[in-house]
């Protein structure tokens, strides 16, 4: 999979941003949005978030809500938080954090108060910012989102599509296997904890709805 940076990178890290974030109330708001904006531009990656878009149309939305969190936030393998491919729930993944939101300060963007700098909507919302530094950002990257992208299609999950849209925009060539992703991204977490639970925390469906 290898295809050049185009003009249409920074609709796709947006749209990709909008439909990665939690299902609330404002989803439907969302793929209409999304819809809207790519329907007409060319490319797989559009096919890929149009398809998405569809497939998820006429979704129960408490039906969705429960599959989002079965899907992201109770499973290691499928995580959101980047930082935790490469880095595990180390000390050095408080360091990396910590680049993060000083990278987004010094573009002159400060990300929303509720989510760690590492969540991929926020990675990919930068990146639509300001491409210049979110694509080499995401790019950094790869090996997590193509771990998240395999750990989705086994999943058969429809998030897939849109994993596959981010890597399909990014320079260079995706692994040929989650083995070969995991090598790249440091074979997976590394082991030294700084806590009790090797798993970043995460809200649960509750806290979810009560914070968006």
């Amino acid at each position: 999979m290898t295809r050049p940076v185009g003009p249409v990178g920074p609709l796709v890290h947006q749209a990709a941003s909008l439909l990665l974030g939690y299902p609330d109330h404002d989803w439907p708001q969302r793929l209409r949005t999304v819809h809207s904006a790519v329907r007409q531009l060319p490319g797989t990656e559009v096919e890929l978030l149009l398809g998405f878009c569809t497939r998820m149309a006429g979704a129960d939305p408490l039906d969705l809500a429960a599959r989002y969190v079965a899907t992201f936030d109770r499973s290691r393998r499928r995580c959101l938080y980047l930082t935790y491919y490469t880095d595990g729930d180390t000390r050095r993944r408080g360091s990396s954090l910590a680049r993060l939101k000083s990278l987004y300060r010094q573009h002159g963007w400060v990300p929303p108060e509720e989510e760690l700098p590492d969540f991929l909507p926020v990675v990919l919302e930068f990146a639509a910012r300001s491409p210049a530094a979110g694509v080499p950002l995401l790019t950094g990257y790869r090996a997590a989102l193509e771990v998240l992208r395999f750990a989705l299609i086994a999943h058969r999950s429809p998030y897939a599509d849109l994993l596959q849209a981010v890597c399909l925009g990014l320079p260079g060539t995706s692994p040929a296997s989650r083995e070969e992703a995991l090598r790249l991204a440091r074979t997976g977490p590394p082991t030294e904890t700084v806590g009790l639970d090797p798993f970043p925390a995460q809200p649960q469906p509750s806290d979810r709805g009560a914070r968006r």
